[in-house]
């Protein structure tokens, strides 16, 4: 039988089974993140997930592989793992059918659809499909470069790629993770640095 859920969140319509679920969901909405790991500082909504995060800090994986007996601290990064046994591609791009084993994988393939560029040069504003593409790119940025930093000297092609680059001096971060507060100086670096929460790894090797 399906569960039955009472319990509905009059924001998102999200429901729940008991009323400590809906407590707690109701935190995504007002950002209130009470649970405070001892170690590093980091704050997070619920209990499950500092003690999830905990496990950075003793290095407890007690989630096990039965095939290569590989350990994982969380059990949704085994249930992916697994998929590498099984086979299983559960997440399927609705244009040409290709099936991925994780979400990250087809958001990556979509964009060969869409032409979406997402990976973007700080020198010039230049637009890219892939993260390989885009390091290569940067290597024609090495003669031009007209705006300086007054404290380094170092030259930029891009008054963009100037104002990141101010802030290694500053020590500004404006950029903040929404799950347990860190603070980065690019908009890329904190991306890079969610996929530690969620386990996503969207830089497959196809080897």
């Amino acid at each position: 039988h399906t569960r039955e859920k009472p319990y509905t969140c009059l924001v998102c319509g999200k429901g729940f089974a008991d009323r400590s679920g809906l407590y707690i969901h109701k935190r995504i909405h007002t950002g209130k993140k009470p649970c405070n790991c001892d170690v590093c500082g980091a704050k997070f909504a619920s209990q499950g997930n500092l003690e999830v995060h905990k496990r950075i800090h003793t290095g407890k994986k007690p989630s096990k592989c039965d095939v290569f007996f590989v350990r994982f601290a969380h059990r949704s990064h085994l249930k992916t793992h697994k998929r590498t046994h099984t086979g299983e591609k559960p997440y399927k791009c609705d244009v040409c059918g290709v099936g991925f084993t994780e979400q990250g994988n087809l958001k990556t393939h979509k964009i060969i659809h869409t032409g979406e560029k997402p990976f973007k040069c700080d020198e010039c504003g230049a637009g890219f499909t892939q993260h390989d593409s885009l390091k290569s790119h940067r290597n024609t940025h090495a003669s031009e470069k007209p705006f300086k930093c007054d404290d380094c000297g170092a030259g930029f092609a891009r008054k963009h790629g100037l104002e990141t680059h101010r802030r290694t001096h500053t020590g500004e971060k404006p950029y903040k993770c929404d799950i347990c507060d860190a603070d980065f100086s690019q908009s890329g670096i904190l991306e890079a640095h969610k996929r530690t929460h969620t386990g996503e790894k969207p830089y497959k090797c196809d080897i």
